[in-house]
């Protein structure tokens, strides 16, 4: 188990998902990381709807990464799209040219020194609904799905 709070899933809504990827502007070129990716769903959406040239998931539950890979052949981006049963503590994430989180504020806390450790310049991280601790998203948005509001923050290292 990790040393940290567990999150417990709640699946990012899809079009909630969709915005965070538009507002980190996901395209060719960039490699995304979904840190607790659950279901894969922002893994297999960066690389069909967006053109990410690779999207990676890390997930610790391994009925969770089980139900994500059969999404990815459902879907039919292996090789574009993968999940890692992994710590995302204790996984590199230095290629990220964005990375996407839906993680409680204690775990972005304690996510922050890995990401400012591991990110290059200019590298976009996304959260939904949970802030990271100490900096300052260059963009807040909020997007409605039905009556439930979301947060989300767009941070640029």
């Amino acid at each position: 188990m990790p040393s940290y709070p567990v999150v417990p899933y709640v699946p990012t809504p899809l079009p909630v998902a969709r915005k965070m990827l538009e507002l980190a502007k996901a395209g060719p070129g960039d490699v995304l990381y979904d840190l607790g990716s659950g279901d894969g769903r922002i893994v297999v959406m960066a690389v069909k709807e967006f053109g990410v040239t690779k999207a990676y998931g890390i997930e610790l539950r391994h009925d969770l990464v089980e139900e994500a890979r059969r999404k990815i052949r459902g879907e039919g981006v292996e090789g574009r799209a993968e999940i890692i049963e992994a710590d995302m503590f204790n996984t590199g994430i230095r290629d990220a040219t964005i990375v996407t989180l839906f993680l409680l504020t204690s775990v972005n806390r304690r996510l922050k020194p890995k990401l400012e450790a591991e990110l290059r310049s200019g590298a976009r991280v996304v959260s939904h609904e949970f802030q990271i601790p100490g900096w300052e998203p260059l963009i807040t948005a909020n997007i409605y799905e039905g009556m439930i509001p979301h947060s989300i923050y767009l941070y640029v290292r």
